[in-house]
C-alpha cells in the first residue's frame, strides 16, 4: 500500500468552566488533534484499498498518544473519545472509513481497558469544513452525561487530494449534565454499553 504522508499536524484543547449555569469545580477538558495526509487513492475508483488501514496503524497510535500528552498524560482521566475524517473533493467517503480501525484502536491501546465503540463520522469538503466529531464515554456508550460533540476543522485543508484524520478525547462529563441514565459511577463494563 502507499506510503503516508502527512502535511501538517493540528492540536485543539478547550477548557469549559461553564454553559451558562455555575462554575465547575473542575473545568471539563476537550482535546482533539487533527491530521492533514495525502489521499492516495485521490481522483481515481480503487477497488483495493484496505490494506491501507495498516499503514494508518501507526499514525494513530501516534496522534492518540500525542492527544493524551496534550490533555495532560493520565490515561485514567479520559472517559470520553470519538474520531472522523474529512475526505477532500478528489477523494470519496470510503477513504474516510479507512480511519475506523486505525483510530478507534489506537486510543483503545493508548487508553487501556476502553470498552465501548468508538463513535465515528467522516464527510467529503474542502479546504475549512468542519466536522462534529461524536463522543460517547470510552466504557458505556449509554452514558448520557458524556453524549458530546467537538467540532474541527482546519483552515486549509482537505485540498481536493487530502484526508483530514481526527482522534477526539474528552477528560468529564458535560459541566451541566442533568439528564439521568447510566451514571458513569454506574457502569458495569461488561459489554462497552451498559
Amino acid at each position: 500500500m502507499p506510503e503516508v504522508k502527512i502535511r501538517k499536524r493540528v492540536i485543539i484543547l478547550e477548557e469549559i468552566l461553564h454553559e451558562g449555569g455555575p462554575v465547575a469545580a473542575v473545568p471539563r477538558k476537550r482535546g482533539a488533534i487533527l491530521t492533514v495526509i495525502e489521499n492516495p487513492f485521490a481522483g481515481r475508483y480503487v477497488e483495493d484499498i484496505a490494506g491501507f488501514m495498516d499503514d494508518l496503524t501507526p499514525l494513530g497510535v501516534a496522534m492518540a498518544g500525542d492527544l493524551l500528552k496534550a490533555l495532560g498524560g493520565d490515561a485514567a482521566a479520559i472517559d470520553g473519545y470519538g474520531k472522523g475524517a474529512i475526505v477532500g473533493a478528489a477523494g470519496e467517503q470510503e477513504h474516510g472509513a479507512l480511519w475506523h480501525v486505525p483510530g478507534g484502536y489506537a486510543m483503545r491501546e493508548i487508553l487501556g481497558d476502553a470498552k465501548a465503540i468508538v463513535p465515528s463520522t467522516k464527510k467529503v469538503g474542502g479546504p475549512g469544513t468542519k466536522l462534529d466529531v461524536p463522543i460517547t464515554h470510552v466504557n458505556a456508550s449509554y452514558v448520557r452525561s458524556h453524549f458530546d460533540a467537538m467540532e474541527v476543522g482546519v483552515p486549509d485543508g482537505p485540498k481536493a487530494d487530502e484526508i483530514v484524520l481526527v482522534l477526539a478525547m474528552t477528560c468529564g462529563a458535560r459541566v451541566h449534565a442533568r439528564v439521568g441514565g447510566l451514571a458513569a459511577d454506574k457502569i458495569k463494563g461488561e459489554d462497552g454499553l451498559r
